[in-house]
C-alpha cells in the first residue's frame, strides 16, 4: 500500500487564531494555561483535518508557538546564559524572551536582547538562530514533541513525530564569543536526541521524521561524516523505530550518496525542486529503504497537475513496490495558506487553478489512491483536474502582448545610471544638505488599531474615498510632525494606507490577484498574505505618488518615496509557474521603474526601493547562484536607473547573511543601503569593510522586533562601533526595519533616543 503522508501543516490556524492567542499572552490578556489550551485546539483541528482528507500518517510536533528551530534549541537546553535560565524545563517567559527579547523596567534594567533571526533557507519564513557559546552543555529541557504525540494519540490519530535533525540544527547554529564549531558539538547533542527517541518509543511512536534540509545545500567537508555518525548512533539507540530523513528545498546532488548510505528506514526527496534526484537514484535504493516522493509543491498555491505527478510516481512504484513508496508534499505546508474554501470572494476561474494546504493534502491522498488502485479509481478527479490545467494555460488573463514586447526590448541603457556613485554622491549631498550620520527610518510607522479599522472599513465600502483620503492625510500629518519634532533628517510618510509592503502594490498592478485569508507565517506571530502573480505584469496608473508628494509638501526636509523592489515582489508572492522567475521579475521591474520616475517628477529627491528578499531568493547551491544574481541585479537596476544623478536611491535588506553576495549588492548601484545589524551588534559590517563596499550604509541600531526601548548609550555604542568600521561620512543611522509592528509608546522614545545617540556621536567625532 502506498502511504499518503505530510511533512508539516500550517500552525497559525485557518483564521490566524495562534497570532491572536500569542499576542494576547504577551499583553497579559491570557495566562499560560489558556494559551496552551488554544494551541491544543489548533493542533487538534489540524490533525483531524489531515486525517479526514485521507492522510495515512499525520505529522505531529510540527506545531510551534513561535519557531520550530527555537523549539529544538529549547528541547536541547541550548538557552544562552544571558537569559538566566536554571530550571529543569524552559518556561514560556524564557522561551519568548529568547525570541523577542526582554524589555526590563522603564529604565532598561533587566532588559535582555533577543536571539538573532534569519531566513529559513530561500523562503520568507524566519527562524531563530541557535547560539552556541563557550561551555555549551545540552540536556533535555522540553518534551514538547513527546507530549504532542501523546495528545494526538488520545484523539485516535496515527501521528508521525517531526524533529529537526541534529546535523541541520548544528549547521544552522552560530558560534558566539569564540564558541565551539557547531559540528564539534554533535556528540554532545546526540544523547538528548536519543533520550527523546526513547521517550517517543515508550509513548507508542513507530515512525519518526527527522528533517535534514541542509542535505539539499552545499555542505562543509566534515558534514558527510557527521550525518553518518549521527544516524548510526540514533538507529542503534532506537532500533525499534523507523527513522525517515527528510530533505527539501532542492536537489541532493553530491549529497545523494551520503543520504543513501544512512542506516535509516526512509528518505524524502523534494522532486518539485530536485527532479533530477529521482533519475540519479534509479537502481540505487537499498532494499530496506522507503522512498517518500514530494510531488505536490509545498511552497506555492497552484494545483498539482495530477496526471503529470502520476507520470513521475508510477515508475517509482514499479521499481520499488507500493509498500516502499510514500506520496507527500515537497516540504512542510507551513509555507502555504490553510484552506482555499475560505476564499469566498475569489474569482471562480482563479480559484479553480489553486490549492492551499488543505487541498494539497487532498491531492496527496488522491495520488496515493491512484497508485494503489489505478487511475480509474480517481478518474473523475483526474478529468476535472486536467480541465482546470488546460483552462489556465489558455486563459486570456495570463498573457499581455504589450508587456511581453516591452520586457523583450530591455537593453543595457535601461540598466545604468548616468554616472557612477562617486560622481553622483557630491550632487546628492549638495541637493539634500544633510548632516553627517543622517538619521532616518526604514519606512513604516505603527499600524494602530484605528488605522487598521479605517482601512478595513474603506475596503468593505463602508467608508467613501473622500473621507478615507482625508483620514490618511491626517495620519501623514501626524507622522511627519512627529519626525520633525524628534529631529530626524530624512522623513517618510509612514505608510498608513499599506497593509503590507508587497500586497499594497500587488493590488495596483495588473497580473496580480489578492486573497482574503491566504495568510502564512513569516515569523512568530507575524503573518503575511502573499499576493498571487497569475499573469503578465504592468502598472495601469501611479500607485504611491499622491500621498508621498503630500507628505513632502508638509516639510522642508526630504521625504523618502517608499517602494517594494521587483525581486521582493516576486519572492514574497505566490509566483506563476508557467515562465521563468527572471521574466516575471523583469516585468515587475519595468512597472516599478515607471513609479520611480513619477515620484521624482513629483519632487521626491530620495526614493527607497526595498529588497529584503534579495538574499533570500538566492539558490541554495553555489553553482546556481550566478544566474540568479544576474537577473536579480538587472531587475533592481531596471527599476532604479531612470532617475537623475542628484536623486538618491536607497534600498533596504534585513535578516539575511550578506557576506557571500556583497559584490552583487554593490552591483545594484544603490546610493544607500540600510540593513539589520543590531542583533549581531554590527558584526556584518566587517564584511563590508573587507569587500570595500563603495557607497553608503545604514546599519540598524535597534531591533524593531523586540518591544524593548533601547537606551541612548546602547545605540551610541553601536554607532561608534559602525563608525570605527566604515568611514563615518558614508554612514546613516536608522532602525533595523520598518516600525509597523511596534506601538507609538515604543516608537516615540526609541526614535528620540536614536536621534540623541546620533547627535552624541557627531559631537564626539567632530
Amino acid at each position: 500500500m502506498t502511504l499518503a503522508t505530510n511533512l508539516g501543516f500550517p500552525r497559525i490556524g485557518a483564521r490566524r487564531e495562534l497570532k491572536d492567542a500569542v499576542e494576547a499572552y504577551w499583553s497579559g490578556g491570557l495566562d499560560a494555561e489558556e494559551l496552551e489550551t488554544r494551541a491544543a485546539e489548533i493542533r487538534k483541528g489540524n490533525w483531524l483535518l489531515q486525517r479526514d482528507e485521507g492522510l495515512d500518517q499525520v505529522p505531529c510536533g510540527d506545531f510551534s508557538l513561535y519557531d520550530h528551530v527555537l523549539d529544538t534549541a529549547v528541547m536541547l537546553g541550548a538557552v544562552p546564559f544571558r537569559y538566566g535560565w536554571e530550571a529543569e524545563t524552559v518556561d514560556l517567559d524564557t522561551y519568548f524572551a529568547m525570541a523577542c527579547g526582554r524589555a526590563g523596567d522603564g529604565n532598561g534594567n533587566g532588559a535582555v536582547p533577543a536571539m538573532e533571526m534569519t531566513k529559513w533557507f530561500d523562503t520568507n519564513y524566519h527562524f531563530i538562530v541557535p547560539e552556541l557559546e563557550p561551555g555549551q552543555r545540552f540536556r533535555l529541557a522540553s518534551t514538547k514533541v513527546v507530549d504532542e504525540f501523546t495528545e494526538a494519540r488520545s484523539l485516535g490519530i496515527d501521528a508521525r513525530p517531526v524533529l529537526l535533525g541534529p546535523v541541520s540544527f548544528l549547521l544552522l547554529g552560530k558560534s558566539v564569543e569564540d564558541g565551539p564549531h557547531p559540528l564539534s558539538l554533535l556528540d554532545e547533542v546526540l544523547p538528548v536526541y536519543e533520550d527523546v527517541l526513547e521517550r517517543l518509543r515508550v509513548a507508542g511512536a513507530r515512525r519518526i521524521q527527522m528533517d535534514e534540509p541542509c542535505l539539499g545545500s552545499d555542505l562543509p567537508d566534515e558534514a558527510a561524516g557527521a550525518y553518518r555518525r549521527a544516524y548510526r548512533r540514533l538507529t542503534e539507540a532506537a532500533p525499534e523505530l523507523e527513522l525517515l530523513v527528510a530533505s527539501y528545498f532542492g536537489e541532493l546532488r553530491e549529497n545523494l550518496d551520503t543520504a543513501l548510505a544512512l542506516p535509516v528506514a526512509g528518505l524524502h526527496l523534494d522532486v518539485t525542486r530536485g527532479g533530477e534526484d529521482l533519475h540519479r537514484i534509479r537502481g540505487r535504493v537499498p532494499d530496506h529503504l522507503t522512498l517518500s516522493v514530494g510531488v505536490v509543491d509545498g511552497r506555492n498555491v497552484w494545483r498539482t497537475d495530477l496526471a503529470a505527478a502520476l507520470d513521475v510516481l508510477e515508475p517509482v512504484v514499479d521499481e520499488l513496490g507500493a509498500d516502499r513508496v510514500e506520496v507527500a508534499p515537497s516540504c512542510s505546508l507551513l509555507h502555504t495558506p490553510v484552506d482555499l474554501d475560505l476564499e469566498e470572494d475569489l474569482d471562480p476561474e482563479l480559484r479553480s487553478w489553486m490549492a492551499f494546504a488543505r487541498q494539497k493534502v487532498g491531492e496527496v491522498a488522491t495520488l496515493a489512491r491512484a497508485l494503489d488502485g489505478g487511475r480509474e479509481v480517481v478518474e473523475d478527479v483526474l478529468t476535472e483536474n486536467a480541465r482546470a490545467m488546460e483552462a489556465r494555460v489558455a486563459s486570456e488573463r495570463i498573457h499581455d502582448p504589450r508587456v511581453k514586447e516591452r520586457a523583450g526590448s530591455v537593453d543595457e541603457g535601461l540598466l545604468r545610471r548616468n554616472r557612477p556613485y562617486r560622481d553622483r554622491a557630491p550632487l546628492q549631498h549638495a541637493a539634500l544638505g544633510l548632516p553627517p550620520l543622517p538619521t532616518t527610518t526604514v519606512g513604516s510607522f505603527p499600524q494602530t488599531a484605528e488605522i487598521r479599522r479605517t482601512r478595513a472599513a474603506h475596503r468593505r465600502g463602508e467608508l467613501g474615498d473622500g473621507p478615507y483620503e482625508a483620514f490618511l492625510r491626517r495620519q501623514i500629518e501626524e507622522v511627519v510632525g512627529f519626525q520633525e519634532e524628534a529631529g530626524l533628517d530624512v522623513l517618510v510618510h509612514g505608510e498608513p494606507e499599506r497593509s503590507d509592503m508587497v500586497e499594497y502594490f500587488a493590488e495596483r498592478l495588473q497580473g496580480f490577484t489578492a486573497t482574503t485569508n491566504g495568510w502564512v507565517q513569516s515569523y512568530g506571530s507575524r503573518c503575511v498574505k502573499p499576493p498571487v502573480i497569475l499573469g503578465d505584469v504592468r502598472r495601469p496608473e501611479p500607485m504611491s505618488v499622491d500621498l508621498t508628494a503630500y507628505a513632502q509638501s508638509l516639510t522642508d526636509r526630504p521625504v523618502k518615496g517608499m517602494l517594494t523592489g521587483p525581486v521582493t515582489m516576486v519572492q514574497w508572492s505566490f509566483v506563476r509557474d508557467d515562465q521563468p522567475r527572471s521574466e516575471t521579475a523583469r516585468q515587475v521591474a519595468l512597472a516599478i521603474r515607471d513609479e520611480v520616475r513619477d515620484l521624482e517628477a513629483a519632487g521626491l529627491r530620495v526614493i527607497q526601493i526595498d529588497e529584503p528578499a534579495f538574499r533570500e531568493g538566492m539558490p541554495l547551491r553555489s553553482a546556481d547562484r550566478d544566474a540568479y544574481l544576474r537577473w536579480a541585479v538587472d531587475a533592481f537596476r531596471i527599476a532604479s536607473s531612470g532617475v537623475r544623478d542628484d536623486t538618491q536611491i536607497h534600498t533596504h535588506m534585513c535578516y539575511s547573511e550578506f557576506n557571500e553576495i556583497l559584490d552583487a549588492i554593490a552591483e545594484l548601484d544603490a546610493d544607500v543601503i540600510s540593513l539589520e545589524a543590531s542583533r549581531s551588534r554590527m558584526e556584518l559590517l566587517g564584511a563590508f569593510v573587507r569587500f570595500e563596499y563603495p557607497s553608503e550604509v545604514g546599519p540598524g541600531v535597534f531591533d524593531i522586533h523586540s518591544p524593548r526601548i533601547p537606551p541612548v548609550d546602547e545605540m551610541e555604542e553601536l554607532i561608534l562601533r559602525a563608525a570605527s568600521t566604515l568611514p563615518p561620512e558614508r554612514l546613516w543611522v536608522n532602525p533595523d526595519c520598518g516600525l509597523k509592528t511596534r506601538t507609538w509608546e515604543e516608537v516615540r522614545p526609541a526614535l528620540r533616543n536614536l536621534v540623541e545617540a546620533a547627535e552624541r556621536v557627531r559631537r564626539r567625532l567632530g
